[in-house]
């Protein structure tokens, strides 16, 4: 701001010395220098009152205001109409007041400085900002070779950013299109070329390093498959937001293209109203809050407004600042209808368990607490089962016994006929809250199973990001294998929606499209990063994980699992009822165990899908 006001500033001075300067030369040139003199006072008074009223006139319509960096046509006729109306106020008083000489003296000197400001003042800002853009040129900083996919009003901003902004880093030589009146043309100055179908080798021709796609307009069909078009160019890709990402009308931002561009789906959208009205004024409480799913749990819940929202977790580092977060947003916002209890505790502590549920008496339990991560759980079975079947059990009693309405378990794809011990004992917990759902009078159960989750504490995505900002090489199990992938934004609002259609013992299966080549993943963030596969980072083979499958089972099953009325969520068919309090005192013997072995066929026997694998 204080810069800002000293340019205000500035163009005060030019303006008031520029203005008297004309009109002092007008009378020179009128009356010559011989008669110049005797005429001294009147220039001088006439010039000093145009220069005042000049600079007065700009302060009321606001010209100091104008950014120089955007002088265009409409600024400098602004400029021009101003100008013009304080030299003819000027002409009205000296014709009006009679004891000013008569205007006839004056008329050239009026004519000659009227026409002559008319064009000085918005040359002075047009000269600054040539300069400007002239010290932009010279700048001896490297510019990276950049071509723009779209030759239309989105495609100017990118092009006006790049040559107004000195921090700009782009240097853009096309311009690709699909429109034949366009293409061959000049955009911007800027030769327009196409379709866009030939941009890998309008690309490879100009050597380009950069692409940024400025079409704000289209679908995100569309979008994925220009996305598809880039993946094999050794160019970074960003983009222009969408319409509907835009988070206001004059949105300028240019971003990078992220993972959730290039999983080639539409996002799952799902309406969230009737969550809204089911959750508002209760009290809910989410296991396993600090975690990744469990934050979002966290957010979209505080949304709905309960009346008390209760995080709990084991681990306190991220449960503190999901609750920082939280109480941050309730002071900027003054939200003070909400009670945010925070609290730590394990879900296998029934004691701890209990005593949390009989205190706040929730309405509806969101268990996300789990051990997740497939490789380590296969060393450590014992504790696998310990939070992910005894903590949903002891969760899942409780909420019987204290009447919760509803309780929802976050499960996973890897529950179906499961080779390791993450998925095995997730299955264990699905079993669980079935037999819940048959013998609760009180309580409404359900499960949601979906795949991968992207962004969240241990995905691959995060892992593949620091292996590309070590320098590489990205490491994969296996070139071939496979994976569902959705946005975290997308589980949690899917655990919410089933939580709406919950009667008692369903498991809710997402239809999360068509799985991803965890190969192609990594060769699209290293493209992301503007780097070259197997060129500037490698990949690398390092073979199947102990649990790990080269492909995840397909989740949708038509035959047998019915839709509910999301288009995109099933219900999969319920399966007979398992003896869960003979089966509780049989797995916790594994507490007991020395071998991981042991414990694997102990569960194997109780989870009759569940196959062990011993990769190497």
């Amino acid at each position: 701001m204080k810069n800002s006001s000293n340019w205000h500033f500035l163009y005060a001075i030019a303006d008031a010395i520029v203005s008297f300067a004309v009109v002092v030369v007008s009378f020179l040139a009128f009356y010559g220098v011989g008669d110049f003199g005797s005429n001294l006072a009147s220039s001088f008074i006439y010039a000093g009152s145009v220069a005042l009223a000049t600079v007065i006139s700009f302060w009321g319509f606001r010209v100091y205001r104008i950014i120089t960096r955007e002088m265009g046509m409409f600024e400098s006729i602004r400029i021009m109409l101003v100008t013009l109306a304080v030299h003819l106020i000027g002409m009205i008083v000296i014709i009006a007041v009679p004891a000013l000489p008569r205007f006839s003296h004056y008329f050239f000197c009026w004519a000659l400085s009227t026409v002559s400001l008319i064009f000085i003042h918005p040359a002075i800002r047009i000269l600054v900002r040539v300069l400007n853009l002239t010290g932009m040129i010279l700048n001896k900083r490297e510019k990276v070779t950049t071509i723009v996919i779209g030759a239309g009003a989105t495609g100017k901003v990118v092009i006006d950013e790049s040559r107004r902004n000195k921090d700009n880093h782009n240097k853009i030589v096309a311009i690709v299109d699909d429109d034949p009146n366009k293409i061959g043309g000049l955009f911007q100055n800027i030769p327009v070329k196409g379709p866009i179908s030939e941009i890998a080798k309008i690309i490879d021709y100009h050597q380009a390093k950069e692409v940024i796609i400025a079409m704000s307009q289209i679908s995100q069909e569309r979008l994925h498959e220009v996305l598809g078009l880039l993946d094999a160019c050794p160019v970074r890709v960003r983009r222009m937001p969408l319409i509907s990402e835009m988070e206001g009308p004059n949105d300028k931002r240019i971003i990078d293209v992220d993972l959730n561009d290039l999983l080639c789906r539409e996002p799952v959208k799902l309406d969230n109203h009737e969550v809204q009205n089911m959750l508002h004024g209760n009290t809910v409480m989410v296991t396993g809050a600090g975690g990744s799913i469990g934050s979002e749990l966290v957010r979209q819940i505080f949304k709905t407004h309960p009346k008390t929202l209760v995080l709990f977790d084991i681990y306190e580092n991220s449960t503190y600042d999901i609750q920082m977060e939280l109480c941050k947003k309730m002071r900027d916002e003054k939200i003070t209808d909400i009670e945010l209890v925070t609290l730590i505790g394990s879900t296998y502590n029934d004691f701890r368990v209990e005593q949390v549920i009989k205190k706040y008496r929730p309405d509806y339990i969101y268990h996300a607490a789990a051990y997740k991560h497939v490789p380590l759980m296969e060393d450590s079975p014992a504790e696998a089962i310990r939070t992910n079947v005894i903590g949903t059990y002891n969760v899942a009693r409780l909420a019987d016994k204290y009447h919760v309405k509803k309780m929802v378990l976050v499960s996973t794809d890897k529950a179906v006929r499961p080779t390791n011990v993450m998925g095995a004992t997730k299955r264990f917990a699905e079993t669980i809250i079935q037999y819940f759902s048959a013998k609760s009078e009180h309580t409404a159960y359900a499960a949601v199973r979906f795949g991968n989750v992207l962004g969240s504490n241990g995905s691959v995505v995060p892992f593949f990001k620091k292996q590309i900002e070590a320098g590489g090489p990205i490491t994969i199990t296996d070139k071939d294998i496979i994976r569902y992938f959705m946005t975290i934004p997308e589980a949690v609002s899917l655990i919410l929606q089933c939580g709406l259609f919950a009667e008692g013992g369903e498991i809710f299966i997402l239809d999360m499209g068509k799985p991803v080549k965890i190969l192609n993943l990594a060769e699209k963030l290293i493209r992301q990063a503007g780097l070259v596969p197997y060129v500037d980072i490698d990949i690398v083979e390092t073979g199947l994980r102990p649990g790990e499958k080269l492909f995840e089972e397909l989740l949708l099953d038509l035959s047998t699992q019915r839709r509910t009325p999301n288009k995109r969520i099933f219900i999969e068919e319920k399966e007979d009822i398992k003896p869960i309090e003979e089966e509780i005192p049989e797995i916790s013997k594994v507490f007991q165990m020395e071998e991981t072995k042991d414990v694997k066929v102990l569960l194997s026997k109780i989870i009759d899908t569940y196959k062990i694998t011993e990769n190497k």
